[in-house]
């Protein structure tokens, strides 16, 4: 690993509500780590930390590519919260205020929302059990699971449950035992969901390979797109997550989601720590 960045490689620290990256700047050339540096990477203690790893490069048919990986290092095909905060870095770089980027779930447009916000199109929910992927043929929009929960595909797995209370959900357990539930090969992410509102909605979130998480852009658009297939909300919410608010629109061209972002630091990651 240290071969392709002699010198250390540089990485940047950002979040999006409190959901973190360490993000790589490949443009210029080398390499990405291998999965088990990746998940050295993620420890808060020896690394640097994160929920999620992205690598930004370049692409034949689109302004941008990213990569993502989950904590554990497995990788993962869409991280929203990641998207806007990449989104955002290269438009502040470049003056434009709008950006194709390449995902291995599709390509996505992020867009300047002004007020120092920045949203991006999802893209279309996906809605067909094989694709999500699930197991077996079953209901989408009630999986024969306690608890009545949804199923969403937003380039990743979802599992939505809705409750009376989200606050008194035991998400380290609840999460940990669903995300490996056999319905999804691929394992999933589990949205703990409390209904406010026609337009409000309070989630919870455990991601897959990561665990608890204060945001996550993928839930909080497939949480929004379960509660309104469900008749619970509209289509368009507001996210209450417990890092702050998202804005999730479905609209005819995909789910938008909206929201600030933040570039908290630089860095290099010395030569030894990547042999080591």
């Amino acid at each position: 690993m240290s071969d392709f960045f002699p010198a250390g490689m540089p990485f940047m620290k950002m979040h999006g509500l409190g959901n973190d990256f360490v993000v790589i700047d490949l443009r210029a050339g080398g390499e990405v780590p291998a999965p088990e540096v990746i998940a050295r990477l993620a420890d808060r203690h020896r690394g640097v930390g994160f929920d999620q790893f992205a690598a930004l490069g370049t692409d034949d048919q689109a302004d941008l590519r990213l990569r993502f990986w989950n904590a554990d290092g497995s990788l993962s095909s869409a991280c929203g919260n990641a998207t806007r905060c990449i989104a955002r870095f290269v438009m502040d770089e470049t003056g434009t205020d709008r950006l194709s980027l390449r995902t291995d779930h599709a390509i996505l447009i992020a867009e300047d929302a002004g007020n120092g916000l920045t949203r991006v199109n999802m893209g279309y929910p996906v809605l067909d059990w094989q694709a999500i992927p699930l197991a077996q043929p079953v209901d989408i929009d009630h999986l024969p699971l306690p608890g009545d929960p949804v199923a969403t595909g937003m380039g990743n797995p979802h599992i939505t449950f809705f409750v009376e209370d989200a606050a008194s959900v035991d998400l380290e357990r609840f999460g940990a035992e669903h995300e490996h539930h056999p319905l999804y090969p691929q394992r999933t992410n589990v949205e703990i969901v409390q209904v406010i509102a026609q337009d409000e909605i309070v989630l919870r979130i455990w991601e897959r390979g990561t665990g608890p998480t204060l945001a996550s852009g993928s839930c909080s658009c497939a949480a929004a797109v379960a509660a309104a297939r469900r008749g619970l909300t509209g289509r368009r919410v507001k996210v209450n997550v417990p890092g702050g608010v998202l804005m999730i629109d479905w609209r005819e061209d995909g789910v938008w989601m909206q929201g600030p972002t933040a570039h908290v630091f630089s860095g290099v990651l010395t030569p030894q720590w990547l042999s080591a």
